[in-house]
């Protein structure tokens, strides 16, 4: 028969053992919390990096989509577009085209590259673009309205071409343009008032089209050249014709 303190170390024992039970559950449930947050943080990451690479994917592919549509609009017989294959993932490999840090279109350098065609309303998508370098082709028909829709466009080259039509006023809503040069084309029509509002407008060239009305002499306009407005027969202006109302001739 053990003897009382037999039984005194036995249950301090006991009390001993269920006491480093408890504490290695309490630790193993510590560590099974802890392995599970990591776990959850880990699959949070994974989740935000997928979906920001997903919707730079999705972006480079819709601004691929707008260029290879310009691809289709044209003729190309030096094949100076043959690079331009939908089927990558994003348009930054092709040739003639410049994207930022963040695979985001930024320009367009196809001047004097014997294309013909017609310019397509696509192009509007490329919200990051900063230069668009058509000069010295034989594009037709218009400038679309949704070029307006180009909010980081700084320089729009267009000249010596055949386009047509008028000169969008959407054109007006580019607030970061400092080049526009159209000139060397067919462009009739007035020139836009809604281009008087761009502050940052430096170079504005237009001569050589079938344009009417007055020439704008505010806001950016001051500090342009009268020979940026010459050869347009029914173009008139403050400084030539006396203080002619706007809409004059047209």
């Amino acid at each position: 028969m053990p003897s009382c303190s037999d039984r005194i170390l036995t249950s301090k024992s006991a009390e001993t053992l269920t006491r480093f039970r408890g504490e290695v559950r309490s630790l193993v449930a510590e560590g099974v919390m802890a392995v599970a947050a990591d776990i959850a943080a880990r699959t949070v990451s994974v989740f935000v990096v997928v979906a920001l690479v997903s919707l730079t994917l999705v972006s480079s592919n819709s601004e691929g989509d707008a260029l290879y549509a310009l691809r289709k609009s044209l003729s190309d017989p030096g094949n100076v577009l043959e690079s331009w294959d939908p089927t990558l993932v994003n348009p930054c490999t092709w040739f003639h085209i410049t994207c930022n840090q963040d695979n985001r279109v930024t320009r367009v350098d196809l001047g004097n590259s014997k294309l013909s065609g017609h310019l397509v309303p696509d192009i509007g998508h490329l919200e990051h673009l900063q230069y668009l370098e058509l000069y010295k082709n034989n594009i037709q028909g218009t400038i679309p309205t949704e070029f307006g829709n180009l909010k980081s466009l700084i320089s729009l080259d267009l000249y010596n071409n055949n386009i047509s039509g008028v000169i969008p006023p959407a054109l007006g809503k580019l607030k970061s343009l400092v080049f526009l040069r159209l000139n060397d084309n067919h462009l009739t029509g007035q020139i836009p008032w809604e281009l008087v509002e761009i502050s940052s407008l430096k170079v504005v060239d237009v001569s050589n089209n079938d344009l009417c009305g007055t020439i704008p002499t505010t806001g950016p306009f001051e500090h342009i050249p009268l020979n940026n407005f010459e050869n347009n027969p029914r173009l008139e202006g403050p400084e030539l014709q006396g203080l002619a109302s706007y809409d004059t001739n047209c």
